[in-house]
């Protein structure tokens, strides 16, 4: 991955979730709870429970991104202008990312502890979702004023497996893009039942 300016990545991802804030908010906030646990085909996700595995991410690596960030600012650290992608960083992130068509670029097996309950209540994953991504963006908003490369956060893969900052945010909003395309890919394949003619 080639330098890129560090402030104009994070904004760029802060502009992403702030998109997706407004469709949790209207899109499934507004659905029917019937829609949101429809299940497209045997095996397939529904859309409430791609939230609930984003959310279980979420309770991971927002707390640790916070943890680096405020070490980072306990530090005084100052941003650097340009900021590149470590090879695992940049392979993370662009395996997640959705193509340009919406496609995916690879299928995966959740690791364990990641994978939802098959009813998971709409009302309280929803609050949840939307709740983590504020966090995000409070967090993007602070990370402007580090060094999004120098500070590393370990992965759920493994603690000895670190990415930077910067690399994280680029890896979640990814993944994040990556689950909510699929929810409403599981919305669209729900048909209403035929109301009955009295």
């Amino acid at each position: 991955m080639n330098p890129v300016k560090s402030n104009e990545l994070l904004q760029g991802l802060r502009k992403q979730i702030v998109a997706i804030q407004y469709k949790a908010a209207n899109r499934f906030g507004e659905s029917t709870d019937e829609m949101l646990q429809h299940f497209p085909a045997p095996g397939k996700w529904s859309a409430v429970q791609c939230l609930e595995h984003l959310n279980t991410y979420g309770r991971y690596y927002l707390p640790q991104l916070e943890n680096a960030i405020t070490s980072a600012e306990k530090k005084n650290s100052r941003p650097e202008t340009s900021f590149k992608s470590s090879w695992l960083g940049s392979y993370f992130t662009r395996l997640m990312q959705p193509k340009e068509d919406g496609q995916l670029r690879s299928r995966m097996k959740s690791p364990k502890g990641h994978i939802p309950v098959l009813n998971p209540d709409v009302a309280t994953v929803l609050q949840e979702f939307i709740e983590q991504q504020q966090q995000l963006v409070a967090l993007l908003v602070r990370a402007e004023k580090i060094n999004i490369r120098q500070y590393k956060v370990p992965t759920s893969l493994s603690r000895f497996i670190k990415l930077s900052v910067g690399d994280t945010f680029g890896f979640l909003t990814a993944h994040i893009n990556r689950h909510i395309l699929q929810a409403e890919r599981a919305m669209a394949e729900h048909t209403p039942p035929i109301a009955k003619v009295v």
